[in-house]
């Protein structure tokens, strides 16, 4: 067994710029109403994190516990991954526009506990 640490993958703009190329190469829908199903997307997403919860707390007494915390995590990192991809493909500056808006949030966010 090695004590090295794996090569990092590609980087997180990387990833998301060929996954896009990818989803753009292999859409049966193009134009606007692609761009609409790629967000709305994300509503399908979201209700996978439900489900997960739904499962991984027995909230429904007819299935029981169908899934794990470790389930919830995967979907979360599934619903931020598709909202990567559906700002890419509004914009090819999307690294630009999230990191904006990330440190707008973090500024209005931190306001109050700054001395």
């Amino acid at each position: 067994m090695s004590d090295q640490t794996p090569p990092p993958g590609p980087g997180l703009w990387t990833t998301v710029d060929t996954l896009t190329q990818w989803l753009d190469t292999n859409r049966p829908v193009e134009g606007p109403e692609g761009v609409l199903l790629r967000i709305l997307k994300l509503s399908e997403e979201v209700g996978e994190v439900s489900e997960a919860v739904i499962g991984a707390t027995g909230q429904n007494p007819r299935k029981g516990v169908t899934h794990t915390w470790d389930d919830v995590q995967a979907e979360l990192c599934d619903v931020v991954i598709t909202a990567l991809v559906a700002l890419r493909t509004l914009t090819p500056q999307a690294r630009e526009v999230f990191e904006g808006h990330l440190e707008r949030v973090r500024e209005r966010s931190l306001a109050s506990v700054r001395p």
